[in-house]
């Protein structure tokens, strides 16, 4: 096949989408404004998150949702000068917060999660960067019994896609995890992973990309030509770029690009921050959910480092100190006895469509097509998205249902 695709973006989706094209032997140029791995993808908690499929859009999120952003202790902030811009997408976003759509939501994300390991582990297979993916118990770690019980509705669901977590409690919790403190429960999962170093990772996976081919360009995208109804080039700051296909794979950033193309995406920054532990000891030995604080601590090869907290605000704002003020207050809590050397701050925008559903497929029939619109879950569904894309462009059939990604849902 003589095909050439370009790819817009060079995150944990788009360099997944060009190695399965590069290995279907299509023609293939990646460009991206500062390289693999610089944005999204390197600031995340690296978890191979397979159980991720629940929205945080459950049935009585709009009752809790003013006492969360109140308390100065729950892990959800807002810029309350963007409230008015916010709105439109917030409101959208809240109709979706019931049983019905929370139950369709989770239904379809599955598809895109479950097996994110067996993804992982598929793409770097005779690599050489085998090493990259760790296997591992992904865990949730509760004050008790009861904080556990009370989340019955997320568990039922994450049991519906075939995971049942194994339950340690009392005097087992300081067995299985010896530095976590205030955990009477541990609900640990199998068949997970995560990654030790998700910005290493994918740059590693982009020198996979040239090795096989593949072309990396530095550059901003400034327009489409979709002269004639389908794409014949992609316009940059380093040229013109004639194609047969192109991918639109830059997270966040895709919002103004597909108005350019006809589509108004209700798509906002979930404004995601972590914080890096480097050279921590006395940490979590494997990824860890702390239930009552919301984050996720995971043992990384530059230290611990926290993530989770989320922030509503939208891109041009920068960091705020109340989210990383409550994140060192709760690892401090989590980990009493956790040392570090340094800490590295770092702030990040995760695109979050208002029907939690990523954009995948096709737009009309531009030749155009959308990768991107994960949430938090980018790391988890990237190769598994990458897979579908690149099989859809090179005419290879799937028998997954792909009409709940589908980026038409959003043409008015």
């Amino acid at each position: 096949m003589t095909q050439h695709v370009v790819i817009v973006g060079a995150g944990i989706v788009g360099v997944c989408t060009g190695i399965w094209l590069r290995r279907a032997g299509l023609d293939v140029t990646i460009i991206d404004r500062a390289g693999p791995g610089k944005g999204t993808s390197h600031g995340n908690a690296g978890v191979l998150a397979a159980v991720s499929m629940v929205p945080v859009t459950a049935p009585g999120l709009i009752r809790k949702a003013p006492g969360m952003l109140l308390s100065p202790d729950f892990p959800l902030f807002l810029r309350w000068s963007y409230l008015p811009k916010l709105m439109p997408w917030l409101a959208k976003y809240l109709s979706n917060a019931n049983d019905t759509d929370t139950r369709r939501i989770a239904r379809d994300l599955a598809p895109v999660v479950t097996d994110s390991v067996s993804q992982h582990k598929s793409l770097v297979a005779g690599t050489g960067l085998e090493h990259w993916v760790t296997e591992s118990d992904y865990c949730f770690a509760y004050r008790d019994r009861a904080a556990f019980d009370g989340d019955a509705y997320t568990w039922a669901l994450r049991r519906d896609a075939g995971f049942e977590p194994e339950l340690i409690e009392g005097t087992d919790v300081s067995d299985y995890e010896p530095d976590l403190a205030g955990a009477g429960l541990i609900a640990a999962l199998k068949e997970h992973g995560f990654i030790r170093d998700p910005g290493g990772y994918v740059a590693a996976l982009a020198g996979h990309f040239e090795e096989l081919g593949g072309k990396l360009i530095f550059a901003d995208v400034k327009d489409f030509d979709l002269s004639g109804g389908s794409i014949r080039a992609v316009e940059t700051t380093q040229g013109r770029f004639e194609c047969d296909n192109a991918v639109l794979a830059t997270g966040v950033w895709s919002g103004p690009m597909m108005k350019k193309l006809g589509i108004s995406v209700p798509l906002e920054s979930e404004r995601g921050y972590h914080i890096v532990f480097e050279n921590a000891e006395k940490g979590p030995k494997r990824p860890t959910m702390i239930a009552a604080g919301k984050f996720v601590a995971t043992p990384m090869a530059q230290g611990v480092r926290c993530a989770g907290i989320v922030e509503l605000g939208g891109l041009d704002a920068g960091p705020s100190k109340a989210p990383l003020e409550l994140m060192r207050r709760q690892v401090s809590a989590a980990y009493p006895a956790m040392t570090a050397t340094d800490e590295i701050e770092w702030l990040g925008h995760r695109p979050a469509p208002s029907d939690s559903l990523p954009l995948i497929g096709q737009i009309g029939q531009s030749k155009v097509w959308t990768a991107f619109g994960h949430h938090h879950i980018g790391l988890t569904g990237g190769p598994k998205t990458g897979r579908l894309v690149a099989g859809l462009i090179a005419g290879q059939p799937t028998n997954l249902d792909m009409t709940p990604y589908a980026p038409e849902r959003f043409r008015k």
